[in-house]
């Protein structure tokens, strides 16, 4: 222990600088809320003592609550700080006063209790290592947490999966990891009400103390409670493109000075409907064109869901805490009925043959987590320490029925084929993380521990029916086993100076990895240890200008579902596999920031990553077989210059916009092609313009309205063929006072965000344009009873492995 305070001494030593200097001629000071909450972005004005209607200078509060005159004449003045929802404030400054003792600022209201605040915020801010979009009271408010994410600046939503600087990104609800798949996690945040976000925090360099797992995160946090008392909620939503999806809901929440209980409740049953259309170009050995495949697949998807999320949070004395959640996904339904058709073609384009596919998926998923979380808080200063405990379990059972028929020309019955299989996954995920903070003097300091502990089975069984009976096809069937154990420890220190901010972290993880398959043995063991420093350094020399530079190393470890080996069929000749084989990738990236008058920003970055793991699809051009595999990429790369630009264009109409110009490039292995290496690489943008507006004086009635562009991209092997197009607009009305809330949301106004998919180089040509629901149209309601105006404890507590299921 007497070394651990020898290392806090020689820290504090090393960062402790002189105090800061205040020029003779300046003016500084803080603006606080009644809960001590900086107030950002306040109009801040020095008017003459004399005569209190002249305007000496004039400037906004920085998001931390300050402000700051430099270069005035000594002499007295009239302080007045005014802001939306605020009651405005005067002091009368004496010459030669250089600090101004922190100003309170009040509500512009007299009865807190009945009466809801709507003052204007802004939509994002900006600190050291993340943006913040605030959507607390929005337009968006009363939808869902999945169409917040998907509205978020910076995010784009690319087939279904959410993106940041073109990388798949991790979602975190109030720091803690979801751990989903992409369509889990998309029918959790659907049932997860956003009446309760209070903002989203984008991190694009996440710092030590997250998981050095994945790329930028997505962190939502939701709305504190800051009263005693009850209130409960009641929600219904209805959203409609080519099918209909239903939502009903309810939350309950108490307080009293030592509980916070909270239950929320969503049902979910909804009709999804996706079209694929694909075209394969077969060659022969020398080159030439053998056939051409057309396939059309129409897939409609009935889903039964329900999600449970229920929080304790205990009071235990003025100074620790303990909070247990629990947070259940179940879907005991989520059965697919699938038809598919395939016209075979000569070189000439003269139709040879073609052969139907009739497939039914039935899935059951179950996804339980449980939380503890104690915190505790050490002295006065800030000291704090945590201690979290999770425990995942999911299960997934998964049936499916593929019958084909093939035909000659023009439609003569010529062979028909059938199967079935049996494939389940069990994984059972424990972690445990302890955190310790201690500020020191103008210096802070954060480390911590972790342990992650995995297991997991899964497995295939492939039966033969053709003829009536169903044959055991053991060459087709397998077991795999896969266990992991993560042991993870962290320091991070932040030091502030006058002009200059730091913040330093390192992160080591050790990996063990043990997996073994019934048929092929031990196919996946490996042991390393490696680590991940974060860097941050900012540089501000005044109000309107602001410097930062910053580094990471990350690791991206495969997917679970990316692990299994067993095998789902489009059809006979449309197949996608697993690989046990898949090896973790590590990344590197460099980013510099300028930001001009917290309005306009811009961010030049390079990042590379070593083996990151992509689905590839390859035909093999023999067998007539086009097989999508999880395979490690040799380096993909990428270039990027982000422009983003935030202001209040009038006190009604918010804008952002967001552009990012940017060079891919991915190198894979061509496993159908004598293993040459191919790159695939693409120069490209991706424009983005949000705008909200109040559109009532009294603040009840808002909307929205957002509109993205993207030219040209690439997946893996694929090249997107076509521009990308997404218009979107939202309004939010309430009544009553607030207790009753309707929205109006539609997403893909023309139907645009979906386009085609080319896999173009040496003896490959396949293209896959897949057609899901995208245009949506929904409605919502909310009704609120109780005291519904109290802050609530709502929150979804998740671990940080639950992502990789």
């Amino acid at each position: 222990m007497k070394y651990f305070f020898s290392f806090l001494v020689v820290l504090t030593l090393t960062f402790i600088t002189p105090n800061r200097c205040i020029s003779q001629n300046s003016l500084q000071g803080v603006l606080m809320d009644s809960s001590e909450e900086p107030v950002a972005f306040a109009n801040v004005i020095l008017l003459s003592a004399k005569d209190s209607t002249s305007v000496y200078k004039g400037v906004v509060s920085e998001e931390d609550g300050s402000f700051k005159f430099a270069e005035i004449e000594e002499k007295d003045y009239l302080l007045k700080v005014s802001f939306v929802g605020y009651k405005e404030q005067l002091q009368l400054i004496k010459k030669g006063v250089k600090t101004v003792d922190p100003i309170k600022m009040e509500l512009a209201t007299s009865d807190l209790d009945q009466v809801v605040v709507n003052a204007r915020r802004p939509v994002i801010t900006r600190q050291v290592d993340r943006i913040t979009f605030n959507v607390e009271n929005s337009t968006l408010s009363t939808g869902n947490s999945f169409e917040i994410l998907k509205r978020t600046p910076g995010v784009i939503v690319s087939q279904g999966a959410l993106l940041i600087k073109n990388k798949p990104a991790t979602v975190y609800i109030n720091d803690r990891k979801v751990y989903l798949n992409t369509e889990e996690l998309q029918q959790l945040l659907e049932g997860f009400s956003a009446v309760n976000v209070k903002s989203v925090e984008v991190i694009t360099n996440p710092p030590a103390k997250y998981d050095a797992e994945g790329g930028a995160i997505l962190n939502i946090i939701t709305s504190k409670n800051i009263a005693v008392g009850y209130k409960g909620g009641l929600n219904a939503s209805f959203a409609y493109s080519e099918e209909p999806k239903y939502s009903f809901g309810t939350s309950q929440y108490y307080k009293t000075d030592w509980l916070n209980a909270f239950v929320n409740y969503n049902y979910n049953t909804r009709t999804d409907f996706k079209e694929d259309d694909g075209e394969i170009e077969f060659f022969n050995t020398d080159g030439s064109t053998d056939e051409f495949w057309f396939n059309n697949f129409k897939k409609e998807t009935k889903t039964n869901s329900h999600s449970i999320n229920t929080i304790l949070d205990f009071t235990l004395n003025s100074n620790n805490s303990l909070s247990l959640s629990a947070n259940i996904l179940l879907t005991p339904k989520a059965d697919s009925d699938i038809d598919g058709l395939t016209n075979i073609s000569n070189p000439q384009g003269q139709m040879e043959s073609y052969y139907t596919t009739d497939s039914e998926l039935f899935e059951d998923r179950d996804n339980i987590l449980l939380n503890a979380n104690y915190t505790s808080k050490l002295n006065d200063k800030g000291a704090s320490f945590s201690a979290i405990a999770n425990a995942i379990f999911y299960d997934n059972e998964t049936g499916q029925q593929l019958m084909t028929q093939y035909f000659e020309a023009p439609s003569t019955l010529s062979g028909e084929n059938s199967f079935t299989t049996d494939a389940f996954q069990s994984t059972d995920i424990f972690t445990g993380q302890v955190d310790f903070s201690l500020p020191l003097s103008n210096m802070s300091l954060e480390t911590g521990a972790k342990y992650s502990g995995i297991r997991s089975e899964s497995g295939l069984s492939y039966y033969d029916t053709n003829n009536g009976a169903s044959n055991y096809i053991d060459a087709l069937s397998d077991i795999f086993d896969y266990n992991e154990n993560i042991y993870a420890a962290y320091v991070s220190m932040n030091k502030d100076w006058e002009k200059w901010s730091l913040k330093v972290g390192l992160r080591g993880e050790m990996t063990n990895v043990d997996g073994s398959s019934k048929d092929l043995g031990n196919v996946n063991t490996q042991e390393y240890f490696e680590l991940f420093p974060t860097t941050y350094l900012t540089y501000s020399p005044g109000d309107s200008h602001y410097f930062s530079l910053q580094y990471s190393r990350r690791i991206a470890r495969p997917r679970f579902e990316s692990l299994n080996p067993y095998r789902y069929f489009l059809n006979e000749n449309n197949v996608k596999e697993g690989n046990p084989n898949l090896k973790p990738g590590i990344s590197n990236r460099i980013q510099g920031s300028y930001t001009f008058k917290n309005k306009l920003t811009f961010d030049l970055y390079w990042e590379r990553t070593n083996n990151s793991s992509a689905a590839l699809a390859f035909q093999d051009n023999e067998a007539k077989v086009l097989r999508t595999v999880n395979d490690n990429l040799e380096m993909d790369q990428q270039y990027s210059l982000d422009i983003s630009y935030y202001n209040y264009i009038k006190d009604w109409w918010y804008l952002s916009i967001y552009s990012s110009f940017f060079y891919m490039q991915a190198d894979f292995v061509a496993l159908e092609s004598d293993n040459q290496i191919v790159t695939n690489d693409v120069v490209s943008t991706y424009m983005s313009v949000s705008n909200y507006f109040t559109l009532s004086k009294d603040g009840t009635f808002s909307g929205d309205l957002s509109l993205s562009y993207l030219p040209k991209y690439i997946s893996g092997s694929y090249q997107f063929d076509e521009p990308q197009y997404n218009v979107s607009f939202g309004l939010r009305k309430s009544f009553y006072d607030g207790r009753l809330v309707a929205t109006m949301n539609v997403e893909d106004l023309f139907n645009t965000q979906n386009i085609p998919l080319t896999s173009q180089y040496l003896n490959q040509n396949n293209t896959f344009f897949a057609k899901p629901e995208s245009r949506m149209f929904r409605f919502g309601l909310r009704y609120n009873f109780g005291n519904f105006k109290l802050r609530d404890n709502n929150r979804a507590q998740n671990a940080e492995e639950r992502t990789r299921l």
